[in-house]
């Protein structure tokens, strides 16, 4: 009979079962020496017993508790409690839910809302992969979204070590197969965009409510992955945009060189595919090719070319004549001016009398503008010199008319020089 542990490490009094899966417990406890809640994942008993698997948990632990990134449970703690028999792992406690809790509640998530959790897992993934670490279980219960909205990856470094131990687990397999990368499903290693691959079926089913494949065996998941291809989420969602239904088509490509390399890459790609904008991840079969396309449609006018013009066909059954054969006449020489040319010269040929009729009525303009003025000088001298009254009204009048006359020279002028 196994005796009900209630502290772990002489430090962490466990208080109440937080969740429960086939490999672990996890418990809410507090930790008495520091004064604050922690959350502590208890491993299986009967993993004790794996020699293999104890080396590959603490190297992968420690790997773990040095990703130190706001997008990924922090590891405090690990190690072995000898009463309990029992391996654990201190964590942050995160207050909130696990996107599995959300789509049990749910059915499927808001555009919004599920971009910000897969742009921030993107995040955490990316930070991870930098540092040497693959989680190779990316699931909806491994995303925590807290209760400000920040979304927290934890279990790294867990299915790594357990997926290279000996154990066998009778009808399981490590990480739900469902997410489980085409390579993983074949037994090769898992890198980083096996961890892309799965976050890819994570966003599927947080925009749709359902899987990419439903498979009820490794085997039958593998077939399914590369005999079909999972309907568009557009389709099973409106409201998802067609550009980011092919941001996660991308992500569950089958070959893993075409999903993004990076988390960053899958980040922005995600944040432009929900805003409409297409991306390099775009998988449509056609696209605009703009002004650089291969091919070009010449204009159907002017004279064809040597390289295009069609030779006569011969007929191969007709007798050779035996009369002697006449040298051809030379072909006339071509012109020297091309069509183009030739166009060319006639316009200025027909422009050059136009440009000399304008010329002539500037001079004209100008002659009759002299002597206009001329005439406006003497007359205002003669008034200007006057002292009688006649003269003086007649100076008044004759101001006007002047002005009045010249700005009539001004608008002639103006009209025979444009």
């Amino acid at each position: 009979m196994t005796t009900k542990v209630t502290k772990i490490a002489g430090r962490y009094r466990l208080e109440r079962r937080l969740g429960i899966g086939g490999m672990s417990t996890v418990q809410l406890a507090f930790d008495e020496r520091l004064q604050r809640y922690v959350a502590v994942k208890l491993l299986a008993e009967h993993l004790a017993d794996d020699e293999s698997f104890v080396s590959r948990f603490r190297r992968e632990a420690l790997a773990a508790a040095r990703l130190v990134h706001p997008n990924i449970v922090q590891v405090f703690d690990f190690g072995f409690d000898e009463t309990a028999r029992q391996h654990f792992i201190v964590m942050e406690r995160v207050s909130g839910q696990s996107c599995a809790e959300l789509l049990r509640d749910r059915g499927h998530l808001d555009v919004d809302e599920a971009v910000s959790i897969i742009t921030q897992a993107c995040r955490g993934l990316d930070y991870a992969h930098r540092n040497g670490v693959v989680h190779r279980d990316v699931k909806p219960g491994n995303l925590l979204v807290s209760d400000t909205g920040v979304v927290k990856l934890a279990d790294f470094g867990i299915a790594r070590a357990t997926d290279q131990s000996s154990i066998t687990q009778v009808g399981s397999v490590l990480g739900t197969a469902a997410y489980l990368a085409p390579e993983q499903a074949r037994g090769e290693a898992a890198g980083p965009r096996a961890d892309i691959y799965s976050l890819g079926v994570v966003s599927y089913q947080l925009l749709s409510g359902r899987l990419p494949y439903e498979a009820n065996s490794l085997s039958e998941l593998a077939l399914r992955q590369q005999k079909e291809s999972p309907p568009p989420l557009n389709q099973l969602n409106p409201a998802v945009p067609r550009e980011l239904a092919r941001v996660v088509a991308g992500a569950l490509a089958i070959d893993q060189e075409s999903r993004p390399s990076d988390g960053l890459l899958l980040a922005e790609a995600v944040r432009a595919g929900a805003q409409g904008q297409a991306s390099e991840l775009d998988t449509s079969a056609t696209r605009d090719l703009g002004s650089g396309a291969a091919t070009n449609v010449m204009p159907a006018h002017g004279a064809p070319t040597g390289a295009t013009r069609v030779a006569p066909a011969q007929v191969a059954s007709a007798p050779r004549s035996t009369a002697p054969r006449r040298r051809p006449a030379p072909a006339a020489a071509p012109p020297t001016t091309s069509p183009g040319r030739r166009a060319v010269a006639r316009q200025s040929a027909q422009a050059a009398p136009s440009r000399g009729r304008r010329a002539m009525r500037r001079f004209l303009a100008f002659l009759l503008f002299a002597i206009a003025f001329v005439l406006a000088v003497v007359v205002a001298v003669i008034i200007v010199t006057s002292t009688s009254n006649t003269v003086v009204k007649a100076r008044t009048v004759a101001t006007k008319d002047v002005q009045s006359a010249i700005k009539d020279l001004e608008g002639v002028i103006n009209q025979y020089t444009k």
